[in-house]
């Protein structure tokens, strides 16, 4: 008897904790989702010029910034500094990043501002999630990349918005008109698909 009291409490507590866990990641995923819809009210112009920014919590003027710094303010609104995570990762696994600018040694002020640098740090620290073309695979939350083609990559965001047929989430990016949401996921090769829970 005593050891069946046991065992339902332990299953008990594991449902619990499974039941906690998930409802922990769809409340930062959705936060996600949240943060980038709230940088669509800013007025940015798309500038990818090399700036020296502080280390930590670092950022490039708030009126510029290109698609990797709407990840970056995204996740910064939820105290995730994805500089000084990027940064670290580098610092401890160069070998591991791409060697796409020649660098010999990690640069603090522009690795995480880097798409392929990204890319890299969330098949490492996040999940890995199917490159579909299914839109119901795409959640509020996620991160997408893709292929812009002649070596250009673009990131952004997956929002908790409906295009107008009802049939996609939307995306909030920037590819040159400022931090917006637009109907986009599928204009163009995707080639990265994650969600980062910190």
């Amino acid at each position: 008897m005593r050891f069946r009291i046991l065992v339902n409490n332990l299953i008990y507590s594991i449902v619990l904790l499974f039941g906690t866990l998930c409802f922990a990641q769809t409340v930062a995923e959705v936060s996600v989702s949240d943060a980038a819809l709230a940088l669509t009210q800013q007025n940015v112009t798309y500038d990818g010029s090399y700036f020296s920014i502080d280390y930590p919590n670092g950022d490039v003027r708030s009126d510029k910034g290109v698609c990797t710094d709407v990840v970056i303010r995204a996740y910064r609104t939820l105290d995730i500094d994805l500089q000084k995570e990027v940064h670290e990762d580098m610092k401890a696994n160069f070998n591991l990043y791409p060697k796409n600018w020649g660098l010999s040694h990690t640069d603090r002020n522009i690795d995480h501002r880097r798409v392929p640098n990204l890319m890299t740090f969330f098949e490492r620290h996040g999940k890995v999630k199917e490159l579909s073309t299914s839109a119901s695979d795409y959640s509020p939350g996620d991160i997408v990349c893709w292929d812009l083609g002649r070596g250009l990559t673009h990131i952004g965001i997956v929002v908790d918005k409906k295009s107008y047929d009802g049939a996609r989430n939307l995306i909030v990016h920037n590819i040159g008109a400022g931090q917006v949401v637009e109907d986009v996921l599928f204009n163009y090769k995707i080639i990265g698909h994650y969600s980062y829970i910190h």
